[in-house]
Protein backbone atom coordinates (compact mmCIF):
# COMPACT_ATOMS: atom_id res chain seq x y z
CA UNK A 1 0.00 0.00 0.00
CA UNK A 2 1.28 3.42 -0.79
CA UNK A 3 0.10 6.56 0.78
CA UNK A 4 -2.81 8.44 -1.10
CA UNK A 5 -2.27 11.55 -3.17
CA UNK A 6 -5.71 11.83 -4.86
CA UNK A 7 -8.30 13.20 -2.88
CA UNK A 8 -12.50 13.91 -3.86
CA UNK A 9 -13.55 17.45 -3.66
CA UNK A 10 -16.76 18.19 -2.22
CA UNK A 11 -18.58 21.59 -2.94
CA UNK A 12 -20.78 23.62 -1.00
CA UNK A 13 -22.90 25.03 -3.52
CA UNK A 14 -25.39 27.99 -3.77
CA UNK A 15 -27.61 25.71 -4.65
CA UNK A 16 -27.15 23.73 -1.46
CA UNK A 17 -28.52 26.69 0.31
CA UNK A 18 -32.74 26.92 0.63
CA UNK A 19 -34.26 29.60 -0.64
CA UNK A 20 -34.91 30.32 3.08
CA UNK A 21 -31.02 29.94 3.68
CA UNK A 22 -30.28 32.39 0.61
CA UNK A 23 -32.31 35.19 1.70
CA UNK A 24 -31.20 34.80 5.66
CA UNK A 25 -27.41 34.78 3.95
CA UNK A 26 -27.76 38.28 2.30
CA UNK A 27 -29.97 39.44 5.44
CA UNK A 28 -26.78 38.54 7.33
CA UNK A 29 -23.98 39.82 5.13
CA UNK A 30 -25.62 43.29 5.40
CA UNK A 31 -26.22 42.92 9.10
CA UNK A 32 -22.83 42.46 9.90
CA UNK A 33 -21.31 43.95 6.94
CA UNK A 34 -19.45 41.53 5.86
CA UNK A 35 -18.83 39.63 2.45
CA UNK A 36 -21.54 37.24 1.27
CA UNK A 37 -19.34 34.48 0.77
CA UNK A 38 -18.22 34.50 4.53
CA UNK A 39 -21.82 35.04 5.43
CA UNK A 40 -23.10 31.34 3.45
CA UNK A 41 -20.19 29.71 5.31
CA UNK A 42 -21.81 30.76 9.01
CA UNK A 43 -25.26 30.02 7.26
CA UNK A 44 -23.97 26.68 6.46
CA UNK A 45 -22.44 26.49 10.02
CA UNK A 46 -25.58 27.10 11.24
CA UNK A 47 -25.12 30.72 12.61
CA UNK A 48 -28.24 31.70 10.89
CA UNK A 49 -29.27 35.12 13.01
CA UNK A 50 -27.84 38.07 14.29
CA UNK A 51 -28.17 36.94 17.68
CA UNK A 52 -25.80 33.51 16.95
CA UNK A 53 -23.07 35.38 15.18
CA UNK A 54 -22.69 37.79 17.66
CA UNK A 55 -22.32 35.06 20.13
CA UNK A 56 -20.41 33.32 17.62
CA UNK A 57 -17.75 36.60 17.05
CA UNK A 58 -18.23 38.08 20.70
CA UNK A 59 -19.07 35.25 23.30
CA UNK A 60 -19.26 35.26 26.77
CA UNK A 61 -19.96 33.48 30.15
CA UNK A 62 -23.92 34.47 29.99
CA UNK A 63 -24.04 32.55 26.54
CA UNK A 64 -23.37 28.75 28.46
CA UNK A 65 -26.19 27.01 29.39
CA UNK A 66 -27.08 26.29 32.81
CA UNK A 67 -25.35 23.66 34.00
CA UNK A 68 -28.21 21.89 36.41
CA UNK A 69 -29.85 20.85 33.09
CA UNK A 70 -26.68 18.63 32.98
CA UNK A 71 -28.69 15.07 34.89
CA UNK A 72 -28.43 14.55 38.65
CA UNK A 73 -26.13 17.77 38.69
CA UNK A 74 -28.04 18.52 41.64
CA UNK A 75 -26.95 15.21 42.91
CA UNK A 76 -23.27 15.84 42.50
CA UNK A 77 -23.62 19.62 43.73
CA UNK A 78 -25.05 17.92 46.92
CA UNK A 79 -22.71 15.30 48.33
CA UNK A 80 -19.65 17.33 47.51
CA UNK A 81 -21.36 20.22 49.50
CA UNK A 82 -21.25 17.65 51.71
CA UNK A 83 -18.33 16.36 51.84
CA UNK A 84 -17.09 19.93 52.58
CA UNK A 85 -19.12 20.55 55.66
CA UNK A 86 -18.05 17.40 56.92
CA UNK A 87 -14.42 17.67 55.96
CA UNK A 88 -14.54 14.74 53.85
CA UNK A 89 -11.59 13.50 52.11
CA UNK A 90 -11.90 13.99 48.47
CA UNK A 91 -10.26 12.55 45.92
CA UNK A 92 -10.06 13.54 42.09
CA UNK A 93 -9.09 10.70 40.20
CA UNK A 94 -8.67 11.55 36.57
CA UNK A 95 -7.72 9.98 33.56
CA UNK A 96 -3.85 10.09 32.20
CA UNK A 97 -4.31 12.07 29.48
CA UNK A 98 -4.41 15.92 28.84
CA UNK A 99 -8.19 15.79 29.48
CA UNK A 100 -7.94 13.94 32.48
CA UNK A 101 -4.85 15.59 33.90
CA UNK A 102 -6.47 19.02 33.05
CA UNK A 103 -9.99 18.63 34.63
CA UNK A 104 -8.07 16.99 37.74
CA UNK A 105 -5.97 19.94 38.10
CA UNK A 106 -8.96 22.22 37.43
CA UNK A 107 -11.18 20.65 40.06
CA UNK A 108 -8.60 19.85 42.64
CA UNK A 109 -7.49 23.86 42.37
CA UNK A 110 -10.91 24.90 42.84
CA UNK A 111 -11.49 22.66 45.99
CA UNK A 112 -8.49 23.14 47.39
CA UNK A 113 -8.92 27.11 47.33
CA UNK A 114 -12.50 26.79 48.96
CA UNK A 115 -10.76 24.69 51.95
CA UNK A 116 -11.73 21.51 51.32
CA UNK A 117 -9.95 18.44 51.98
CA UNK A 118 -8.94 16.88 48.55
CA UNK A 119 -5.86 15.24 47.14
CA UNK A 120 -5.72 13.77 43.35
CA UNK A 121 -4.57 10.18 41.89
CA UNK A 122 -4.33 9.73 38.22
CA UNK A 123 -3.46 5.60 37.48
CA UNK A 124 -0.75 4.92 35.97
CA UNK A 125 -0.84 3.73 32.47
CA UNK A 126 0.73 -0.13 32.40
CA UNK A 127 0.52 -0.61 35.93
CA UNK A 128 -3.60 0.53 36.70
CA UNK A 129 -4.23 0.78 32.73
CA UNK A 130 -7.33 2.60 31.52
CA UNK A 131 -10.09 4.48 33.90
CA UNK A 132 -11.27 3.17 37.27
CA UNK A 133 -9.77 -0.03 38.48
CA UNK A 134 -9.88 -2.18 41.65
CA UNK A 135 -6.19 -1.41 42.29
CA UNK A 136 -6.93 2.72 41.66
CA UNK A 137 -9.92 2.38 44.24
CA UNK A 138 -7.43 0.14 46.82
CA UNK A 139 -4.78 3.02 46.39
CA UNK A 140 -6.81 5.79 47.16
CA UNK A 141 -8.80 4.02 50.19
CA UNK A 142 -5.20 3.77 51.70
CA UNK A 143 -5.18 7.65 51.29
CA UNK A 144 -8.51 7.73 53.79
CA UNK A 145 -10.96 8.62 50.52
CA UNK A 146 -14.29 8.98 51.34
CA UNK A 147 -15.37 10.67 48.05
CA UNK A 148 -13.89 10.09 44.92
CA UNK A 149 -14.69 12.26 42.05
CA UNK A 150 -14.00 10.23 38.37
CA UNK A 151 -12.80 13.00 35.79
CA UNK A 152 -13.05 11.54 31.98
CA UNK A 153 -13.39 8.06 32.89
CA UNK A 154 -16.22 5.95 35.14
CA UNK A 155 -19.30 6.09 32.50
CA UNK A 156 -18.50 2.21 32.32
CA UNK A 157 -17.46 1.47 35.69
CA UNK A 158 -20.26 -0.20 36.97
CA UNK A 159 -18.56 -2.85 38.89
CA UNK A 160 -15.41 -0.62 39.76
CA UNK A 161 -18.03 1.88 41.53
CA UNK A 162 -20.29 -1.15 43.63
CA UNK A 163 -16.91 -2.17 44.71
CA UNK A 164 -15.56 1.70 46.05
CA UNK A 165 -19.14 1.55 47.50
CA UNK A 166 -18.46 -1.59 49.34
CA UNK A 167 -15.17 0.19 50.70
CA UNK A 168 -17.10 2.76 52.22
CA UNK A 169 -16.63 5.27 48.81
CA UNK A 170 -19.10 7.23 46.85
CA UNK A 171 -18.57 8.04 43.81
CA UNK A 172 -19.39 11.42 41.55
CA UNK A 173 -18.27 10.93 37.96
CA UNK A 174 -17.45 13.77 35.13
CA UNK A 175 -17.33 11.80 32.32
CA UNK A 176 -17.90 12.41 28.16
CA UNK A 177 -17.21 8.68 26.84
CA UNK A 178 -20.41 6.39 25.43
CA UNK A 179 -22.41 4.71 28.28
CA UNK A 180 -22.77 1.15 28.33
CA UNK A 181 -26.33 -0.67 28.97
CA UNK A 182 -25.76 -0.05 32.61
CA UNK A 183 -25.17 2.93 34.28
CA UNK A 184 -23.00 2.96 37.36
CA UNK A 185 -24.65 3.25 40.39
CA UNK A 186 -22.82 6.25 42.06
CA UNK A 187 -24.10 9.16 43.69
CA UNK A 188 -24.09 11.14 40.55
CA UNK A 189 -22.93 10.48 36.84
CA UNK A 190 -22.61 13.74 35.13
CA UNK A 191 -22.34 12.58 31.57
CA UNK A 192 -24.14 13.96 28.79
CA UNK A 193 -24.09 11.44 26.57
CA UNK A 194 -26.49 9.26 28.89
CA UNK A 195 -30.25 8.86 27.51
CA UNK A 196 -31.30 10.03 30.66
CA UNK A 197 -29.31 13.24 30.02
CA UNK A 198 -31.62 16.12 28.12
CA UNK A 199 -28.60 19.15 28.49
CA UNK A 200 -28.87 20.91 25.09
CA UNK A 201 -24.82 20.25 24.48
CA UNK A 202 -24.02 16.28 24.02
CA UNK A 203 -20.04 17.17 23.25
CA UNK A 204 -18.26 18.79 25.97
CA UNK A 205 -15.09 16.98 26.66
CA UNK A 206 -13.93 14.99 30.86
CA UNK A 207 -12.98 18.62 31.85
CA UNK A 208 -15.61 20.50 30.52
CA UNK A 209 -18.05 17.98 32.09
CA UNK A 210 -15.69 18.83 35.37
CA UNK A 211 -15.98 23.07 34.36
CA UNK A 212 -20.01 22.57 34.20
CA UNK A 213 -20.14 21.33 37.76
CA UNK A 214 -17.54 23.97 38.87
CA UNK A 215 -19.90 26.27 37.43
CA UNK A 216 -23.05 24.89 39.16
CA UNK A 217 -21.53 24.94 42.45
CA UNK A 218 -20.53 28.29 42.24
CA UNK A 219 -24.29 29.21 41.99
CA UNK A 220 -24.77 27.83 45.36
CA UNK A 221 -25.39 29.89 48.57
CA UNK A 222 -22.40 27.81 50.98
CA UNK A 223 -19.86 28.41 47.65
CA UNK A 224 -21.61 31.78 46.54
CA UNK A 225 -20.71 33.10 50.38
CA UNK A 226 -16.96 31.62 50.34
CA UNK A 227 -16.21 33.03 47.23
CA UNK A 228 -18.20 36.78 47.20
CA UNK A 229 -17.57 39.12 44.43
CA UNK A 230 -14.43 37.27 43.18
CA UNK A 231 -16.70 34.26 41.56
CA UNK A 232 -17.36 35.52 38.22
CA UNK A 233 -13.40 35.92 37.59
CA UNK A 234 -12.24 32.72 39.32
CA UNK A 235 -14.70 30.91 36.78
CA UNK A 236 -13.54 32.57 34.06
CA UNK A 237 -9.85 31.76 34.89
CA UNK A 238 -11.09 27.75 35.13
CA UNK A 239 -11.45 27.95 31.29
CA UNK A 240 -7.51 28.16 30.19
CA UNK A 241 -7.56 24.40 31.91
CA UNK A 242 -10.81 24.05 29.56
CA UNK A 243 -9.48 25.52 26.52
CA UNK A 244 -6.51 23.26 26.72
CA UNK A 245 -8.83 20.07 27.05
CA UNK A 246 -11.24 20.81 24.68
CA UNK A 247 -8.90 21.81 21.68
CA UNK A 248 -6.72 18.25 22.56
CA UNK A 249 -9.54 16.06 22.94
CA UNK A 250 -10.17 16.83 19.20
CA UNK A 251 -14.13 17.04 20.47
CA UNK A 252 -16.97 19.41 18.17
CA UNK A 253 -15.70 23.15 18.43
CA UNK A 254 -18.99 24.22 18.48
CA UNK A 255 -21.48 25.84 20.46
CA UNK A 256 -20.59 25.85 24.05
CA UNK A 257 -17.36 24.13 23.27
CA UNK A 258 -16.09 26.90 21.11
CA UNK A 259 -17.55 29.88 23.88
CA UNK A 260 -15.14 28.06 26.22
CA UNK A 261 -11.99 27.78 24.29
CA UNK A 262 -12.59 31.53 22.14
CA UNK A 263 -12.97 32.78 25.95
CA UNK A 264 -10.01 30.69 27.66
CA UNK A 265 -7.30 31.37 24.73
CA UNK A 266 -7.68 35.21 25.35
CA UNK A 267 -6.46 34.76 28.75
CA UNK A 268 -3.81 31.80 28.10
CA UNK A 269 -2.48 34.83 26.01
CA UNK A 270 -3.01 37.50 28.30
CA UNK A 271 -2.61 35.71 32.01
CA UNK A 272 -1.86 32.36 31.71
CA UNK A 273 -2.01 30.35 35.16
CA UNK A 274 1.85 29.49 35.94
CA UNK A 275 1.62 26.03 34.82
CA UNK A 276 0.49 27.31 31.23
CA UNK A 277 2.75 30.29 31.18
CA UNK A 278 5.40 27.67 32.22
CA UNK A 279 4.28 25.06 29.13
CA UNK A 280 4.66 28.07 26.88
CA UNK A 281 7.52 29.26 27.45
CA UNK A 282 9.45 25.99 27.48
CA UNK A 283 8.14 24.63 24.51
CA UNK A 284 9.61 27.59 22.63
CA UNK A 285 6.21 29.00 21.62
CA UNK A 286 5.11 32.98 21.92
CA UNK A 287 3.28 33.93 24.52
CA UNK A 288 0.08 36.10 23.23
CA UNK A 289 -0.17 34.43 19.77
CA UNK A 290 -1.05 30.89 21.03
CA UNK A 291 -4.12 29.55 18.80
CA UNK A 292 -6.02 26.10 19.15
CA UNK A 293 -4.04 24.51 16.41
CA UNK A 294 -0.57 24.85 18.56
CA UNK A 295 -2.46 23.40 21.57
CA UNK A 296 -2.94 20.30 20.06
CA UNK A 297 0.26 19.70 18.01
CA UNK A 298 2.78 21.60 20.65
CA UNK A 299 1.49 21.69 24.67
CA UNK A 300 -1.30 18.60 24.56
CA UNK A 301 2.01 15.92 23.56
CA UNK A 302 4.00 17.46 26.10
CA UNK A 303 1.68 16.90 28.71
CA UNK A 304 0.53 13.79 27.13
CA UNK A 305 3.96 12.23 27.00
CA UNK A 306 5.09 12.18 31.07
CA UNK A 307 1.41 10.02 31.33
CA UNK A 308 2.79 8.15 28.05
CA UNK A 309 6.37 7.75 29.50
CA UNK A 310 6.20 7.97 33.59
CA UNK A 311 3.91 9.04 36.27
CA UNK A 312 0.88 11.44 34.52
CA UNK A 313 0.66 13.25 38.31
CA UNK A 314 3.86 15.42 37.55
CA UNK A 315 1.30 17.09 35.19
CA UNK A 316 -1.32 17.63 37.27
CA UNK A 317 1.10 19.00 39.76
CA UNK A 318 2.42 21.61 37.14
CA UNK A 319 -0.83 22.70 35.66
CA UNK A 320 -2.47 23.42 39.44
CA UNK A 321 0.07 25.01 41.54
CA UNK A 322 1.02 28.61 41.78
CA UNK A 323 4.65 28.74 41.41
CA UNK A 324 5.89 29.15 38.36
CA UNK A 325 9.59 28.29 39.16
CA UNK A 326 8.54 25.32 40.12
CA UNK A 327 6.08 24.35 37.17
CA UNK A 328 9.10 25.32 34.82
CA UNK A 329 11.19 22.57 36.37
CA UNK A 330 8.33 20.14 35.61
CA UNK A 331 7.56 21.67 32.43
CA UNK A 332 11.28 20.90 31.59
CA UNK A 333 10.93 17.67 32.17
CA UNK A 334 7.70 17.53 29.87
CA UNK A 335 10.39 18.36 27.22
CA UNK A 336 12.71 15.64 27.74
CA UNK A 337 9.91 13.08 28.03
CA UNK A 338 8.61 14.22 24.80
CA UNK A 339 11.86 14.00 22.76
CA UNK A 340 12.03 10.85 24.43
CA UNK A 341 8.45 9.98 23.24
CA UNK A 342 9.02 11.01 19.07
CA UNK A 343 11.90 8.80 19.65
CA UNK A 344 9.46 5.93 20.36
CA UNK A 345 6.88 7.23 17.74
CA UNK A 346 9.37 6.76 15.01
CA UNK A 347 10.88 3.13 15.65
CA UNK A 348 6.96 2.41 16.25
CA UNK A 349 5.83 3.85 13.23
CA UNK A 350 8.86 2.62 11.24
CA UNK A 351 8.20 -0.69 12.45
CA UNK A 352 4.52 -0.68 12.13
CA UNK A 353 4.70 1.09 8.21
CA UNK A 354 7.16 -2.14 7.29
CA UNK A 355 4.21 -4.50 8.72
CA UNK A 356 1.26 -2.86 6.57
CA UNK A 357 3.55 -2.93 3.51
CA UNK A 358 4.37 -6.30 3.52
CA UNK A 359 1.38 -7.60 4.51
CA UNK A 360 -1.72 -5.67 3.74
CA UNK A 361 -3.84 -5.14 0.12
CA UNK A 362 -4.64 -1.82 -0.59
CA UNK A 363 -7.70 -3.06 -2.82
CA UNK A 364 -8.38 -6.02 -0.14
CA UNK A 365 -7.93 -4.46 2.77
CA UNK A 366 -10.54 -1.86 4.61
CA UNK A 367 -8.70 -1.85 7.87
CA UNK A 368 -5.28 -2.05 9.72
CA UNK A 369 -5.17 -3.68 12.34
CA UNK A 370 -1.29 -4.47 14.27
CA UNK A 371 -0.19 -6.02 17.70
CA UNK A 372 3.34 -6.32 18.48
CA UNK A 373 4.32 -7.40 22.02
CA UNK A 374 6.99 -5.23 22.46
CA UNK A 375 5.50 -1.89 21.57
CA UNK A 376 5.30 0.99 24.26
CA UNK A 377 1.35 1.21 25.40
CA UNK A 378 1.67 5.01 25.54
CA UNK A 379 2.41 5.43 21.56
CA UNK A 380 0.49 3.08 20.11
CA UNK A 381 -2.60 5.65 19.82
CA UNK A 382 -0.15 8.08 18.65
CA UNK A 383 1.00 5.58 15.79
CA UNK A 384 -2.31 4.75 14.82
CA UNK A 385 -3.21 7.97 13.86
CA UNK A 386 -0.08 8.55 11.87
CA UNK A 387 -0.70 5.11 9.99
CA UNK A 388 -5.04 6.60 8.93
CA UNK A 389 -3.15 9.62 7.60
CA UNK A 390 -0.65 7.51 5.68
CA UNK A 391 -3.14 4.68 4.41
CA UNK A 392 -6.52 6.43 5.25
CA UNK A 393 -7.78 2.74 6.64
CA UNK A 394 -9.19 2.45 10.06
CA UNK A 395 -6.25 1.58 12.32
CA UNK A 396 -5.96 -0.30 15.43
CA UNK A 397 -2.30 -0.72 17.03
CA UNK A 398 -2.20 -3.13 20.10
CA UNK A 399 0.35 -4.46 22.21
CA UNK A 400 0.96 -6.95 25.20
CA UNK A 401 -0.03 -5.85 28.83
CA UNK A 402 -0.23 -7.87 31.82
CA UNK A 403 -0.98 -11.07 29.54
CA UNK A 404 -3.82 -9.38 26.66
CA UNK A 405 -3.65 -7.25 23.77
CA UNK A 406 -4.62 -3.59 24.83
CA UNK A 407 -4.26 -1.07 22.25
CA UNK A 408 -5.98 2.37 20.64
CA UNK A 409 -8.18 2.54 17.57
CA UNK A 410 -8.42 5.58 15.17
CA UNK A 411 -10.66 6.02 11.89
CA UNK A 412 -11.46 8.03 9.07
CA UNK A 413 -13.86 10.45 8.23
CA UNK A 414 -17.69 8.57 8.31
CA UNK A 415 -17.02 5.63 10.21
CA UNK A 416 -17.89 4.80 13.43
CA UNK A 417 -15.09 2.86 15.38
CA UNK A 418 -16.58 2.80 18.26
CA UNK A 419 -19.92 1.34 17.15
CA UNK A 420 -17.47 -0.91 14.52
CA UNK A 421 -16.22 -2.38 18.12
CA UNK A 422 -19.97 -2.75 19.21
CA UNK A 423 -20.48 -5.56 16.60
CA UNK A 424 -17.23 -7.20 17.44
CA UNK A 425 -17.74 -7.09 20.77
CA UNK A 426 -18.34 -10.95 21.81
CA UNK A 427 -14.58 -11.42 20.39
CA UNK A 428 -13.23 -8.03 22.74
CA UNK A 429 -12.39 -7.93 27.00
CA UNK A 430 -13.26 -4.73 26.99
CA UNK A 431 -13.86 -1.29 24.73
CA UNK A 432 -14.44 2.19 24.69
CA UNK A 433 -14.52 5.26 23.77
CA UNK A 434 -15.78 7.87 20.30
CA UNK A 435 -16.69 7.71 16.92
CA UNK A 436 -12.70 8.52 15.68
CA UNK A 437 -10.85 7.09 18.91
CA UNK A 438 -11.50 3.99 21.08
CA UNK A 439 -9.33 1.76 23.42
CA UNK A 440 -10.07 -1.81 23.19
CA UNK A 441 -8.62 -5.07 24.89
CA UNK A 442 -8.49 -8.17 23.65
CA UNK A 443 -7.66 -11.92 24.60
CA UNK A 444 -4.69 -12.89 23.06
CA UNK A 445 -5.55 -16.30 21.93
CA UNK A 446 -8.21 -14.53 19.98
CA UNK A 447 -6.54 -11.71 18.55
CA UNK A 448 -6.84 -13.46 14.84
CA UNK A 449 -10.30 -14.14 15.46
CA UNK A 450 -10.71 -10.50 16.47
CA UNK A 451 -8.62 -9.01 13.59
CA UNK A 452 -10.90 -11.00 10.84
CA UNK A 453 -14.46 -9.83 12.49
CA UNK A 454 -13.24 -6.49 12.53
CA UNK A 455 -11.91 -5.98 8.99
CA UNK A 456 -15.27 -7.89 7.69
CA UNK A 457 -17.13 -5.36 9.77
CA UNK A 458 -15.03 -2.47 8.00
CA UNK A 459 -15.92 -3.77 4.92
CA UNK A 460 -19.11 -4.24 5.08
CA UNK A 461 -19.58 -0.27 6.31
CA UNK A 462 -16.96 1.63 3.99
CA UNK A 463 -17.77 2.78 0.52
CA UNK A 464 -15.06 3.29 -2.05
CA UNK A 465 -16.08 7.42 -1.28
CA UNK A 466 -15.42 6.98 2.77
CA UNK A 467 -11.70 5.66 1.54
CA UNK A 468 -10.88 8.39 -0.40
CA UNK A 469 -9.67 11.12 1.65
CA UNK A 470 -12.12 14.50 1.26
CA UNK A 471 -11.27 17.73 0.82
CA UNK A 472 -14.67 19.79 1.91
CA UNK A 473 -14.89 23.22 -0.17
CA UNK A 474 -16.63 25.99 1.80
CA UNK A 475 -17.14 28.43 -1.22
CA UNK A 476 -15.43 29.09 -4.67
CA UNK A 477 -13.92 32.68 -4.42
CA UNK A 478 -11.74 34.80 -7.03
CA UNK A 479 -8.90 36.05 -6.14
CA UNK A 480 -10.71 39.74 -6.15
CA UNK A 481 -12.50 38.88 -3.10
CA UNK A 482 -9.52 38.31 -0.61
CA UNK A 483 -9.38 41.87 0.78
CA UNK A 484 -8.03 42.74 3.74
CA UNK A 485 -11.59 43.15 5.65
CA UNK A 486 -12.29 39.40 4.07
CA UNK A 487 -8.85 38.32 6.09
CA UNK A 488 -9.85 40.38 8.76
CA UNK A 489 -13.39 38.91 9.36
CA UNK A 490 -11.96 35.32 8.54
CA UNK A 491 -9.66 35.37 11.08
CA UNK A 492 -12.69 35.57 13.99
CA UNK A 493 -14.20 32.26 12.49
CA UNK A 494 -11.43 31.01 15.12
CA UNK A 495 -10.86 29.32 17.16
CA UNK A 496 -11.04 26.17 14.56
CA UNK A 497 -11.60 22.45 15.14
CA UNK A 498 -14.05 20.03 14.31
CA UNK A 499 -17.03 21.11 13.09
CA UNK A 500 -15.97 24.58 13.05
CA UNK A 501 -12.59 23.64 10.75
CA UNK A 502 -10.62 26.42 8.97
CA UNK A 503 -12.78 27.59 6.01
CA UNK A 504 -11.34 25.72 2.44
CA UNK A 505 -11.94 28.24 -0.77
CA UNK A 506 -10.94 26.42 -4.45
CA UNK A 507 -10.61 28.84 -7.45
CA UNK A 508 -10.95 27.67 -10.74
CA UNK A 509 -8.96 28.07 -13.37
CA UNK A 510 -5.98 30.43 -12.26
CA UNK A 511 -2.66 31.03 -13.66
CA UNK A 512 0.62 29.93 -11.92
CA UNK A 513 2.82 33.07 -12.30
CA UNK A 514 6.45 32.58 -12.49
CA UNK A 515 8.29 29.89 -11.39
CA UNK A 516 7.42 27.26 -8.67
CA UNK A 517 10.22 25.74 -6.63
CA UNK A 518 10.83 23.26 -3.88
CA UNK A 519 11.39 24.44 -0.77
CA UNK A 520 12.18 23.22 2.93
CA UNK A 521 10.89 19.38 3.22
CA UNK A 522 9.25 18.85 -0.14
CA UNK A 523 6.82 21.94 0.15
CA UNK A 524 5.47 23.22 -3.01
CA UNK A 525 6.06 27.45 -3.33
CA UNK A 526 4.42 28.92 -6.14
CA UNK A 527 2.63 32.45 -7.33
CA UNK A 528 -0.93 32.60 -8.96
CA UNK A 529 -2.35 35.33 -10.97
CA UNK A 530 -5.97 36.59 -11.85
CA UNK A 531 -5.84 39.68 -14.05
CA UNK A 532 -4.00 42.11 -11.67
CA UNK A 533 -4.08 40.34 -8.62
CA UNK A 534 -0.99 38.23 -7.50
CA UNK A 535 -0.90 35.82 -4.25
CA UNK A 536 1.55 33.73 -2.92
CA UNK A 537 0.90 30.14 -2.37
CA UNK A 538 2.70 27.49 -0.37
CA UNK A 539 1.58 23.47 -0.17
CA UNK A 540 3.15 21.91 2.69
CA UNK A 541 4.50 18.37 1.81
CA UNK A 542 2.89 18.71 -1.94
CA UNK A 543 6.02 18.51 -3.97
CA UNK A 544 5.06 15.77 -5.46
CA UNK A 545 2.75 18.10 -7.20
CA UNK A 546 5.11 20.37 -8.74
CA UNK A 547 4.79 18.54 -12.56
CA UNK A 548 0.87 19.91 -12.19
CA UNK A 549 2.29 24.10 -11.70
CA UNK A 550 3.67 25.46 -14.17
CA UNK A 551 4.51 28.82 -15.51
CA UNK A 552 1.38 30.29 -16.98
CA UNK A 553 -0.36 26.84 -16.46
CA UNK A 554 -4.10 27.02 -15.39
CA UNK A 555 -4.85 25.12 -12.30
CA UNK A 556 -7.86 24.48 -10.31
CA UNK A 557 -6.85 24.76 -6.32
CA UNK A 558 -8.10 23.96 -3.31
CA UNK A 559 -6.62 26.24 -0.07
CA UNK A 560 -6.90 28.23 3.25
CA UNK A 561 -6.20 31.27 3.89
CA UNK A 562 -3.05 32.34 6.03
CA UNK A 563 -1.37 35.58 6.08
CA UNK A 564 2.46 35.99 6.40
CA UNK A 565 5.06 39.44 6.13
CA UNK A 566 6.28 40.58 3.74
CA UNK A 567 8.10 44.42 3.62
CA UNK A 568 6.92 44.85 7.17
CA UNK A 569 3.73 44.21 5.94
CA UNK A 570 0.72 41.43 6.54
CA UNK A 571 -0.25 39.93 2.83
CA UNK A 572 -2.58 36.87 2.07
CA UNK A 573 -1.09 33.77 1.53
CA UNK A 574 -2.89 30.50 0.24
CA UNK A 575 -2.51 27.36 1.84
CA UNK A 576 -2.51 24.76 -0.73
CA UNK A 577 -4.93 21.59 0.07
CA UNK A 578 -4.37 20.01 -3.35
CA UNK A 579 -4.46 20.64 -7.08
CA UNK A 580 -5.98 19.25 -10.20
Amino acid sequence: MTQKREYRWTFRNDSDLSADDVQIAQKLAQDLSISPILSKILVNRRIDTFEKARAYFRPSMEDLHDPFAIDQMDAAVERIIRAMSNNDHIIIFGDYDVDGTDGTAMLWRFLNDLGAHVDYFIPDRIKDGYGISPAGIDHIREMGATLLIAVDCGITAVQQVEYARSLGIDVVICDHHEPGHEIPNASAVLDTLKPSCKYPFKFLCGCGVAFKLIQALTLTDPIRSKLGEDAPKRLLDYLQYVTLATTADIVPLVNENRIMVKLGLELINSIPVAGIRALIETSGLSPGKISSGQIVFVLAPRINAVGRLGDANRAVEMLAGNSFDDAVQIAKIMEDENFQRRKIDEETFSQAQAIVERYLEADEDSAIVLHQETWHPGVIGIVASRLVERYYRPTIMMTTVDGVAKGSARSVSGFNIHEALKRCKDKLIQFGGHKYAAGLTVDLERLDEFREAFKQVAAELLTEDLLTPEIHIDAEVQLSDITPKFLRILNQFAPFGPENMRPVFAMHSVEVYGQPRIVGKNHLRFKVRSNTHVVDAIGFNLGYLLSRVQNGSKIDVAFSLDESEFAGETVPQLKVRDIK
